[in-house]
């Protein structure tokens, strides 16, 4: 229980996240099978659309379901455990109220849409998708606000419809898209959608600018909190999915006059639009662990802050000694006095304590060293992945990089912890920000052994190729949930806008790799070569940015 307490705040953000998802996917879905896939019926029957549809949103409502029970449950053991409330006390707060009544809505949605597929009756659906949706705003910022919460519950609501709409209805598109094989069924399911996820942006659209305003407030409240640099986030991947629909746009009209048009590309950015959406669903998430910037009025980070910090200086390529460090300097004091007194020594840092590990200049200097190495590294990927695709063989084992990358990071990202400090290796796991910097070690090793095993040995297995794209996506997403032990709420923020550019091109690069395998050179040949010369670019970015890393 102890190290659920202590894992509290990420564990919630993940979960938060999972939730999103799969509750888009189960509105998405949901509203796809009513006014698409039964709507063209006539079309779409032989092709098993309908059936097809109502197994996804089934499925994903059944991920709802236990998303949200055990979000209901970790929420309910933390309180029970930190503040000594009694079950019932606890299960009659507003959050678990809607919390059980989005369980009970998804399993009734579940039961109706896996036992009865198409069959299943489409008002109770739609009373079951705004049930869902009404219970879901509940649980937002908008709940909490002492004024205009009846007006922002519905703009969230909003909010959330339109991303059900759009991003959670692209697993449907997909699929529709695999089965059906002629051009006027393309073109008219391509067009029923299109006009589908216009609606869904126009609803993003115009909540997102509502809450900005009602949440940020004011410019600075945009780039000097927290909160407004995840919203700022949100809306550059955005941006991103309105170019990749605004191409298939294009495509789909391209269909009317030729219905012998490929839809290779349609389907392709397709698939990255939802994988970029899944990024936004937990930037959302992580959004709710954060005050609005309107409630935060001090400790913002000023124009002049930013622009100090971010101001390119070269490089730090030496590191300072272990020992100075300011864990192990108090460790060693308290073991000296300990020694003297003929006692035993006090731990100077217990992970999940909720206490702060204290920080030095040397500390810093320590980070930023880590950081540009680290940048070294990546940037070294990146020059070798651009020469590889120029052409020059022997720069395809540029994958190995990574793999001295992860053995770095897991040496010195977390000094305090083995096998460099004194705390031990299944211990440190208590500290969340230690249980990330493992989690993207991992994460490195994998991707690094897939992709070196694909460009080396020609292996020939497509999956194989896709891990890749994938992990650099997930590591970019994952990112933005990131957080760090450091009490100056200032230095924090000023850290995170450094992250966040980061996760960004992360996730671009991951998707730009996964165009460049999917598409059809010979029927995208300027697509293909786009993505294939604009991932690894965006990985040299990347090391660039870490090599500019600065925490003073």
């Amino acid at each position: 229980m102890e190290l659920l307490v202590d894992l509290f705040g990420y564990l919630s953000i993940i979960v938060h996240g999972l939730t999103i998802v799969s509750q888009s996917m189960a509105l998405g879905g949901t509203l796809f099978l009513v006014f698409l896939a039964r709507s063209l019926g006539s079309r779409l029957d032989r092709f098993g659309i309908a059936a097809g549809t109502a197994r996804i949103a089934g499925y994903a409502a059944l991920a709802l379901l236990l998303c949200e029970a055990a979000a209901v449950a970790l929420q309910t053991a933390v309180l029970m455990e930190t503040v000594g409330l009694g079950l019932r006390n606890v299960l009659g707060a507003d959050f678990a109220v809607a919390g059980l009544v989005k369980t009970a809505a998804a399993a009734a949605m579940a039961a109706a849409l896996l036992g009865l597929r198409e069959r299943a009756p489409v008002l109770p659906l739609l009373a079951l998708t705004l049930i869902e949706l009404a219970a879901a705003t509940l649980t937002t910022h908008a709940a909490a606000r002492l004024d205009n919460s009846e007006w922002l519950l519905v703009v969230e609501g909003l909010h959330q419809l339109g991303a059900a709409i759009w991003i959670g209805g692209i697993p449907c598109f997909l699929l529709t898209l695999a089965r059906i094989n002629d051009g006027v069924t393309f073109r008219l399911v391509g067009a029923r959608f299109s006009r589908m996820s216009m609606a869904g942006v126009a609803c993003i659209l115009v909540s997102g600018v509502t809450m900005s305003m009602m949440y940020i407030g004011s410019l600075q409240g945009f780039y000097g909190t927290a909160f407004g640099v995840m919203v700022g986030a949100k809306i550059g991947m955005f941006l991103m999915l309105l170019a990749l629909g605004g191409m298939n746009f294009l495509l789909v009209e391209r269909l009317r006059s030729n219905p012998g048009t490929s839809v290779n590309r349609l389907r392709r950015f397709a698939e990255v639009e939802f994988g970029i959406g899944i990024a936004i669903f937990f930037a959302a998430a992580s959004l709710t662990s954060v005050p609005p910037a309107v409630d935060l009025t001090q400790d913002r980070v000023s124009w002049q802050e930013i622009v100090e910090r971010n101001t390119p200086e070269w490089p730090r390529l030496s590191s300072p000694d272990h020992d100075v460090l300011a864990l192990p300097a108090l460790q060693a004091k308290l073991d000296a006095e300990a020694a003297a007194q003929k006692g035993a020594p006090q731990v100077a840092f217990i992970p999940g304590a909720g206490d702060l590990p204290p920080r030095n200049a040397d500390d810093i200097a320590w980070s930023e060293y880590n950081h540009h190495w680290a940048g070294l590294f990546v940037v070294a990927v990146g020059l070798l992945a651009l020469l590889n695709r120029a052409g020059l063989r022997w720069a395809r084992h540029w994958p190995l990089c990574f793999l001295g990358l992860a053995v770095f990071l897991f040496f010195r990202s977390d000094p305090e912890t083995w096998p460099m400090g004194d705390i031990g290796f299944l211990e440190s796991f208590r500290d969340v920000e230690v249980l990330q910097h493992r989690f993207f070690v991992l994460l490195i090793v994998v991707f690094t052994y897939f992709e070196w095993r694909v460009r080396a040995t020609n292996w020939t297995n497509r999956n194989a190729a896709l891990v890749f794209p994938l992990l650099c996506a997930a590591g970019g997403t994952m990112l933005l949930t990131h957080s760090h032990a450091i009490a100056n709420v200032k230095d924090q923020l000023l850290i995170e806008l450094t992250h966040t550019p980061l996760a960004l091109a992360g996730i671009a690069a991951g998707w730009g790799r996964w165009l460049e395998i999917r598409l059809n050179p010979r029927e995208n040949p300027v697509a293909w070569q786009i993505a294939g010369w604009v991932w690894p670019a965006y990985i040299l970015f990347c090391g660039l940015l870490l090599l500019s890393y600065r925490e003073a």
